[in-house]
């Protein structure tokens, strides 16, 4: 498990479902199929199952979260106004920690694949942020902005796709390492666990005082926190269910998952905070809708820019 956004390898429990190995591999003879070949883990029981599909609809509510916001940044044209920068650069420390944590103890492709798409979107949505605040605060548009936003981008985006290639062919180094390296290497891993935990809840409260201090969400998506709550507390709920089917200690098993589930269920804990600010200054936000429609709306970054000038 590398990071409390997407379910990880229950070693304790899969580990007991795998048989002796026949010609140098083991066999799992009652696993489910397709569980196997996406994941590598050996399910044979309901409580397992259960799980596993509670912690890929988790994986699934988090590679959506940040979308809804990227469309309404790109809409409204103020997020600098909306978002607290603070929010998003925890995000992204979360996510980098979470990715040194998922390459140190050696997780499945899919989760290195899934947790490089995490950075992409924090990458997106800081680019943003800084495009319109540097826009909005100039006096003279300037396309050049444009391309510099347009070509960071595309060099994130082709950085990023070659990424999960490289870590995963360099992951067999850390397999081959010496049994006093390894349990180091695992350790590493697990204390990345805690800080990403540990810059998840920070991100929430630079967002809560930005909202109180404007006494609105205008601005914001709540798809980006709805979506993020769905994903904490369906985490959560996967690690719970498959307990009773765990053979080895349940008190090693919770240990082991503890830095995700305190960043997990805290963060939750957060967002219902951020749920009632949804509510509380819903008022507001229609308000101050209701003013701006006299007034032009702030051009789109992939709009065409045109400068007027004076000859």
């Amino acid at each position: 498990m590398a990071t409390a956004r997407f379910p990880g390898k229950s070693v304790d429990v899969a580990d007991a479902n795998w048989t002796a190995p026949a010609l140098g591999r083991p066999v799992c003879v009652n696993g489910t199929p397709w569980i196997l070949y996406l994941l590598e883990e050996c399910v044979d029981n309901v409580w397992e199952y259960c799980s596993v599909v509670i912690g890929l609809i988790s994986m699934f509510c988090f590679l959506l979260s940040t979308l809804p916001q990227v469309y309404e940044a790109y809409r409204n044209g103020k997020v600098e106004e909306a978002m607290s920068f603070g929010f998003l650069f925890f995000l992204f420390s979360g996510d980098l920690t979470s990715f040194a944590g998922c390459y140190l103890t050696s997780q499945l492709p899919i989760q290195v694949v899934t947790v490089v798409f995490y950075i992409f979107t924090d990458l997106i949505l800081i680019s943003q942020f800084l495009y319109y605040k540097i826009k909005n605060n100039s006096s003279r548009k300037s396309p050049v902005l444009k391309w510099l936003c347009f070509m960071w981008c595309g060099a994130a985006t082709l950085v990023l796709l070659a990424l999960p290639k490289l870590i995963i062919d360099n992951s067999s180094t850390l397999d081959t390492q010496s049994p006093t390296t390894s349990k180091s290497v695992e350790i590493t891993g697990y204390i990345c666990g805690y800080l990403a935990s540990i810059f998840y809840l920070c991100s929430r409260f630079p967002q809560l005082y930005k909202n109180f201090q404007r006494q609105s969400t205008e601005g914001t998506s709540y798809l980006l926190f709805a979506l993020a709550m769905m994903g904490n507390g369906t985490y959560g709920l996967s690690v719970i269910v498959v307990l009773p089917a765990l053979k080895g200690s349940k008190q090693t098993f919770i240990i082991k998952h503890l830095a995700w589930l305190i960043g997990s269920l805290g963060v939750l804990i957060l967002d219902f905070f951020v749920t009632a600010q949804f509510i509380v200054y819903r008022k507001n936000n229609s308000a101050k809708s209701s003013t701006l429609l006299s007034v032009p709306e702030v051009e789109p970054l992939l709009c065409e820019e045109v400068e007027l000038s004076l000859l």
